[in-house]
């Protein structure tokens, strides 16, 4: 999270470079696109006239009036994306059955996310990469292998972290929009008459002269804003102000310059639809541009495989995925983590998208699928929020929603045309993370009832080591407990086969909260049980990294007597067992135990010191 003192123009560059990298590389791509993914649309003037009113009023309204004046208002403790708006939606929800349709939405919306993580980086180096066929027409048959060495380059730095690099990112993306916007206002100068698609008359009219045509074209228009939604998923990061400011001192006029530069350089020259974009560049300007293309792509990229790594993390947290091997790669930026197996998962994928689709307008046709879904659901679940907080009447809420909703669904609705060339690949990865993610959820509550249903209470242990004493031995022992009442079975194991009890003994359960995060003065609820047993309560948000001895020393200041440097931390290793009773299915049972097989040790999880750790092991049948 962004540092209070941190200066707002400081803010501003830095965001820059991590949430406007996306929708700052689109006119690599989308322009072209429009007018060569099969829309129909010829390059004269009316139908480019007709394209960039649309471009410039889906700018205007999905990115500008709906995430930046309205969403962003929508902040969970000051965090925003997709899983914080889940969380505060569910949070305050009525009943159980809107808990669970939001639990489902807000799963579905991380789930395309996934699929979005995967396209974005393939598509904006690919773009950046095939600028050299401008420049060096011989170049064409290394654009494949010099895209993918890049793209292999940057998930293998991911380990390293980008706090070192990352400090270039601001910078580079200022120069990136300086130059997009001075290359576009140049073109306009030119013919200074595109400036007519910004009165919204030449979108109606485009549509309602060809109706279906501007149905089609709209899966193209919709990669204009494609990385919209990242101004409210890194506003945690920098916050509001300065990711505004950006927004519309640098970013929205250097997008606008360079979209009304491309429309006016194809109706001067129609033969330009080829590469847009790079035809705005003079010759001399050509590598130096690819270059900088390249950057700027590898930063769009970037900011969402680091995107990726920050939904996984509130995911695991919340229950949505098992423990995952998480790395810090800053000891300054809390957001600064490294998650492995995402890592290489995404790599693997993007991969297989840039050898299957060999172009960027190949791609193109797979990108908008993802990316409208998610607008779609920010658009639902951001309206459950302004009805349940913020307390706005029905017909308010409806009439706002129905609007946006309209929008959201017409570019949703365009895209499904493209499932079958391509789309079908972002939505395969959408349903199998979305099946991921619902099967370790209700996977998990199985087996909590389970264990809860064999568990015996703290009051009849209790009354057990009065009756019958067990022998005590000096020192500290901590129970690791997901339920905050019941007596863990590694306690009751260690006292049935060893016949001892340690002088202090912690029951310790860490608790995930709705919220982004929690302080340390109110981490800890501690209660004191009889017999030298105490409860340890630890509260983390979905943003926050559990660690057992940090909050241990918590407690220890408030006065209680632990001896955490020789303790022994105890915990529960199960072993599910999948059986044909009712509460899921049989296949998705079997999916669940190999997750729960391959999820992070939980010493390695909480931070345990490994030699301090003993293992008692259970079966569960589910």
């Amino acid at each position: 999270t962004a540092h209070p003192r941190t200066g707002s123009a400081t803010l501003a560059l830095a965001a820059l470079g991590v949430v406007f990298g996306d929708i700052g590389t689109s006119p690599l791509y989308a322009f072209q696109t429009a007018f060569t993914d099969g829309a129909g649309l010829r390059v004269r003037a009316e139908d480019v006239l007709g394209i960039l009113s649309l471009f410039v009023w889906s700018l205007l309204v999905v990115v500008t009036v709906k995430y930046v004046l309205y969403v962003m208002r929508a902040s969970n403790d000051g965090e925003g994306g997709i899983m914080a708006l889940m969380a505060l939606a569910s949070r305050r929800a009525a009943s159980s059955r809107e808990r669970a349709a939001i639990v489902v939405l807000g799963v579905a919306g991380v789930a395309l996310f996934y699929g979005d993580s995967v396209i974005t980086p393939a598509i904006s180096v690919l773009s950046a990469m095939e600028g050299m066929t401008v420049a060096a027409p011989g170049f064409d048959r290394w654009v494949l292998p010099a895209t993918l060495a890049v793209l292999a380059l940057l998930f293998v730095v991911q380990r390293h972290g980008t706090a070192r690099v990352g400090v270039l990112f601001g910078p580079v993306m200022v120069v990136w929009f300086a130059v997009i916007g001075l290359l576009g206002a140049l073109a306009i100068a030119d013919d200074p008459g595109v400036l007519r698609s910004l009165s919204p008359t030449y979108a109606a009219a485009f549509v309602a002269d060809r109706p279906w045509t501007a149905f089609v074209a709209l899966g193209a228009v919709v990669l204009c804003i494609t990385g919209g939604e990242a101004l409210y998923a890194d506003m945690g990061h920098f916050g509001r102000a300065p990711i505004r400011r950006a927004w519309f001192l640098a970013v929205l006029p250097a997008l606008f310059l360079n979209y009304m530069g491309q429309g006016a350089l194809l109706i001067d020259d129609p033969t330009a639809v080829d590469s847009p974009f790079y035809r705005l560049v003079p010759g001399w300007g050509q590598i130096p541009m690819v270059i900088l293309a390249t950057v700027a792509t590898v930063i769009a990229s970037q900011a969402v495989i680091s995107g990726a790594f920050s939904v996984t993390r509130q995911a695991v947290q919340l229950g949505f995925l098992p423990r995952l091997g998480i790395r810090h790669t800053s000891e300054r930026e809390i957001g600064q983590i490294y998650v492995p197996s995402i890592n290489w998962l995404l790599l693997g994928a993007v991969v297989a998208l840039v050898v299957g689709f060999r172009s960027s307008s190949n791609l193109a046709s797979a990108y908008g699928i993802a990316v409208t879904g998610t607008l779609a659901i920010d658009t639902i679940l951001a309206f459950v929020v302004v009805r349940v907080l913020w307390g706005k009447p029905r017909w308010l809420v409806a009439a706002g929603a129905t609007g946006f909703l309209l929008v959201d669904l017409a570019f949703f609705g365009a895209n499904t045309t493209k499932i079958v060339h391509g789309g079908w690949f972002p939505l395969a990865i959408a349903a199998t993370a979305f099946t991921l993610l619902m099967t370790w959820r209700r996977g998990r509550d199985l087996l909590a009832r389970r264990l809860r249903a064999e568990e015996v209470a703290i009051t009849d242990f209790l009354y057990g080591i009065t009756t019958r004493p067990p022998t005590r031995v000096p020192g500290t022992a901590v129970f690791l407990t997901a339920t905050g009442d019941g007596t863990p079975r590694a306690l009751l194991h260690n006292v049935e086969h060893n016949h001892v009890l340690h002088e202090h003994v912690v029951l310790f359960t860490a608790v995930t909260l709705e919220v982004p995060h929690v302080r340390d003065e109110e981490r800890l609820a501690i209660e004191e049980l009889g017999y030298g047993l105490v409860r340890v309560t630890a509260s983390y948000g979905f943003q926050d990294q559990p660690d057992i001895p940090a909050a241990l020393r918590l407690a220890r200041r408030t006065g209680l007597k632990l001896e955490l440097e020789t303790a022994s931390y105890f915990l529960n290793h199960v072993t599910v067992m999948p059986t044909r009773a009712k509460g899921l299915a049989t296949w998705r049972k079997r999916l669940f135990v190999g997750m729960h097989r391959n999820a992070t040790n939980a010493a390695t999880f909480f931070n345990l010191p490994a030699d301090q750790v003993i293992e008692l092991g259970t079966r569960v049948a589910i």
